[in-house]
């Protein structure tokens, strides 16, 4: 039996007073002076238990505000960009003058049941997160693969999305589809983005074969692409990622997460690289110009952080920058060697008498000396003629 049915019962049936009643279930007079009040006028319903709601909420959200926010949420959401709580209470205050907080949108967009649980991802304070002071101080880059539908709804043909990012500013240099992405495209790429935007100071990639062969096999490895000797002559620092761990290069992986996620949204999809394109250069428009970045301060757009500041520059070229290295080989049966100067594979002949000799390159730039590795002899010595491929015993 609840307290407020002893307590009636006790002053209709026993008689107390109020104030005894009041003394013997510990509470206070005032209490069972409003719940004999309640009984008299509600009778027997006066024994249930009521909610302690207030009558009026004054700081609840108004209903205007939350159906702003479940709009915005659904309009962002079916165009494939960001619908987090950050990014609508930016559309609130740049579009409709209306400022809510975070944990507001938060709530309103999961009372409604906008919100997909999702598993506990890894905690941010495990990551060791660095950006770039300025513009242009680190470009990133990375490609990603998009398929084609056919018009009857297939899956087509397989391209490749090759991005170029800033890293302070998020903004995206240049983003171009291809059928397949190369070392002679990285380095067109590279070549349009620094004509339209200027050198950056520094590179930041993959460990992929069209930027860099630094971890490649025999014949290549020690040895410079034709992007790597572009960056050389540019005096652009070279940055590449610990193998087997994407997160170092994680802006532009981010950005190309957004885009496919964007992309796949979009209908209907495009049968050809022309249409990918085409909606790749609108995704980058609104990337770069009208979506708020949630990791830019005060939630700036790419384009404004990366016009509104100075940009970096390559540092001052060294007198002493030699490409030296050094290269162990064994002579093919046609008496030649292999060797891959500027991204491109040359084959030096040594002679068909010293087929299977095991030699060992001295590289130094454009001289190379190849040397027995057994008795030490030199058997070759040359300025590589990088126009040519074989290079012939003068």
């Amino acid at each position: 039996m609840s307290i407020a049915k002893l307590i009636i019962t006790a002053v209709t049936v026993e008689g107390l007073s109020q104030q005894k009643a009041a003394v013997k279930y510990g509470v206070s007079k005032s209490w069972v002076s409003k719940l004999m009040a309640r009984y008299r006028a509600e009778g027997e319903v006066a024994f249930e238990p009521r909610s302690r709601r207030p009558l009026s909420s004054p700081g609840q959200t108004p209903v205007e505000v939350v159906e702003m926010i479940t709009g915005l949420r659904t309009d962002l959401a079916s165009r494939g960009l960001d619908a987090g709580p950050d990014t609508i209470g930016w559309h609130l205050v740049h579009g409709h003058g209306v400022k809510v907080s975070r944990a507001t949108i938060a709530r309103v967009l999961a009372r409604e049941g906008l919100v997909v649980p999702e598993p506990k991802k890894r905690p941010r304070s495990s990551y060791t997160r660095f950006e770039a002071a300025q513009p242009n101080e680190c470009w990133q880059s990375d490609f990603t693969h998009y398929r084609l539908t056919r018009l009857d709804g297939r899956p087509g043909a397989a391209t490749e999305i090759l991005t170029w990012l800033d890293d302070c500013a998020r903004f995206a240099l240049r983003v171009d589809v291809f059928a397949r992405v190369s070392a002679p495209i990285i380095l067109n790429t590279f070549r349009q983005a620094v004509a339209q935007f200027g050198a950056p100071a520094s590179t930041l990639t993959d460990n992929g074969m069209v930027y860099t062969v630094r971890l490649s096999g025999q014949g290549r490895q020690g040895g410079r692409t034709s992007f790597e000797a572009e960056l050389r002559r540019l005096n652009i620092v070279q940055k590449n990622g610990q193998p087997n761990h994407p997160q170092t290069q994680g802006k532009v992986e981010r950005f190309q997460q957004t885009m496919k996620h964007w992309l796949t949204a979009q209908q209907p999809q495009p049968a050809t690289i022309t249409e990918l394109q085409d909606l790749v250069d609108q995704f980058v428009a609104e990337y770069n110009q009208r979506r708020p970045h949630k990791s830019l301060p005060h939630r700036q757009t790419p384009a404004t952080r990366y016009n509104s500041m100075p940009k970096a520059t390559p540092h001052a070229a060294r007198t002493d920058d030699t490409h030296n290295r050094v290269r162990a080989d064994k002579i093919d049966k046609t008496g030649a060697v292999t060797l891959r100067h500027n991204g491109r594979l040359h084959h030096i002949g040594v002679g068909r008498t010293h087929a299977g000799t095991c030699v060992t390159m001295l590289i130094q730039d454009r001289h190379i000396t190849i040397v027995d590795t057994i008795t030490g002899v030199i058997l070759r010595e040359l300025i590589l003629n990088p126009t040519r491929d074989y290079q012939p015993i003068q």
